[in-house]
């Protein structure tokens, strides 16, 4: 999930053209579809620059590495996903406004080649973000008949993969997609993702930490901001 846009340099030791970026825009064009791509995003131009020189501590710096920890062979297929929303003025437990914007981002790396997507919308919360954004990237991945392969989903999400590995998901179907305290808020989301996943027979997930070392995350993660910050 984000909150918020900070001031960042963005690195590339592996992409068309390596360099340090102050736009991500720029730094994406040098990595979107370049295979194993090495980048990573710092705080400082001096942290950027001892990535540029190979002085980083990081085992994992390309998306195509980045894989659930938890899985004994890479799968064929890696997502990740991130949803997120920018409650302007909003307090804990307060209303998500018709006006705040909100965006979901997904990228997928299928054996060095990568396809990434971000769309957004307003008044919506970022739980709706998180779901989507595993909704569309399942449905793509469907569409393109890659639903036998190995995947494995890569979130920052606790919410939406307890959903699934918990079995809050059968539990809902179970009471007609409503929670034992009363109403399902994004029923139909929840649906539409119980349905894809029963066409994806070798699937596994991961949880990451948001906006740590996790490139493909923060992959996803700058995509929809991108996707907010032009809405």
């Amino acid at each position: 999930m984000t909150m918020a846009n900070v001031k960042k340099f963005y690195a590339v030791r592996v992409g068309k053209q390596p360099g340090i970026y102050n736009s991500w825009d720029k730094a994406r064009a040098q990595v979107d579809g370049y295979p194993n791509a090495k980048y990573k995003s710092f705080k400082t131009e001096a942290e950027a620059q001892a990535f540029m020189n190979g002085k980083d501590s990081e085992k994992k710096q390309s998306t195509a590495n980045a894989v659930p920890s938890t899985s004994k062979v890479r799968p064929e297929i890696v997502v990740f996903t991130d949803g997120g929303s920018r409650n302007h003025g909003n307090v804990a437990g307060g209303h998500v406004k018709a006006t705040d914007p909100a965006a979901w981002a997904y990228l997928i790396d299928y054996h060095g080649k990568q396809h990434s997507d971000s769309a957004g919308e307003f008044g919506v919360t970022n739980n709706k973000m998180e779901i989507t954004a595993l909704v569309q990237a399942l449905q793509w991945l469907w569409e393109n008949q890659f639903n036998n392969k190995s995947v494995g989903i890569v979130s920052d999400s606790r919410y939406v993969l307890n959903a699934i590995q918990k079995g809050w998901i059968k539990g809902w179907k179970k009471r007609g997609w409503k929670r034992s305290a009363g109403e399902l808020k994004n029923a139909e989301l929840w649906q539409q993702l119980d349905q894809l996943l029963d066409k994806f027979p070798k699937i596994q997930y991961a949880w990451t930490k948001g906006h740590a070392t996790n490139q493909g995350n923060v992959f996803v993660d700058e995509l929809l901001n991108q996707t907010m910050d032009k809405m």
